[in-house]
Formats: structure tokens, C-alpha cells, sequence
């Protein structure tokens, strides 16, 4: 009995030993896509032409998103102002100087679940991975 004990306990270990890095890397490529995706959507949102990031372009997001293998329905985006103000609107779109934010979510889909193995504990199932980046708009009228 002890020895079935044993070999159950060192197989957890040994398959968690093995796994480990594989899921931990998936998890820094996800979140790195996501905080590269905040960047470029800043850059385009809050340049001289635009100053807002609209429906559009958030869809155009969440398909780039999903090339890399991101499920589009899983992702949260969060668009607003420094001021306020609706920064998701082409026809008011904001002035130079004021604070374009876009936080994008995505859950971690149990990529944790293996930690359970062995005994540490996971995060949450609700919780989020988050990117979050904030740039001046450059829209002049």
C-alpha cells in the first residue's frame, strides 16, 4: 500500500515537473500578444487622425487575437478617457492632451490546473489576465 502511495505521489510531481514550463510559457506568450495588442491599438487610437478607438477596430483586434489562438468571445476590452469622455466615439473624438486607456482581459483557462497536482494553489476560475496602457491622444481638430 505504501508503495502505491509512493509511485502516485511521485508521478504527480514527475508530471508536474514535466509540464510546468510548457503551460507557464503558454501563459507569458498570451499575455505578451495581449499587452503588444494594447500597444498598437493605443498607437493607432490616439494618433493625429483618429484620437479613439472604436467598435472597428476592436473587431479587427480580436481577430488578430485569434490567429495566435485567443477565443475572440473571451476577450474583454475596456476602452476610456482620462476626462471622462466617450473615447469610442469616431465623431467626437479626443483632443490632444487627454488620455486614451484600453485594458484587455482574457481568462486563464486553467492553466493552473496542473499546480493543484502537488498542492499550491490556483488562481480563481473567474480570473483575468490583464493589459492595460494608457497614451495622449494627438487628434488636433
Amino acid at each position: 500500500m505504501r508503495s502505491i502511495l509512493v509511485f502516485v505521489l511521485f508521478a504527480g510531481m514527475l508530471c508536474w515537473m514535466m509540464f510546468s514550463p510548457i503551460y507557464k510559457h503558454v501563459l507569458i506568450v498570451r499575455h505578451a500578444a495581449i499587452q503588444q495588442e494594447v500597444d498598437y491599438l493605443l498607437e493607432v487610437g490616439a494618433n493625429g487622425d483618429h484620437g479613439y478607438i472604436d467598435a472597428a477596430m476592436v473587431a479587427q483586434s480580436r481577430q488578430r487575437l485569434a490567429v495566435l489562438g485567443l477565443r475572440q468571445d473571451a476577450l474583454r476590452y475596456e476602452v476610456s478617457a482620462t476626462d471622462g469622455s466617450i473615447a469610442t466615439n469616431a465623431a467626437v473624438p479626443l483632443v490632444r492632451g487627454t488620455g486614451l486607456a484600453l485594458t484587455i482581459s482574457y481568462p486563464y483557462d486553467g492553466l493552473f490546473a496542473i499546480d493543484r497536482l502537488i498542492g499550491l494553489a490556483s488562481p480563481p476560475e473567474d480570473a483575468r489576465m490583464r493589459a492595460f496602457g494608457l497614451k495622449m491622444s494627438e487628434y488636433v481638430p
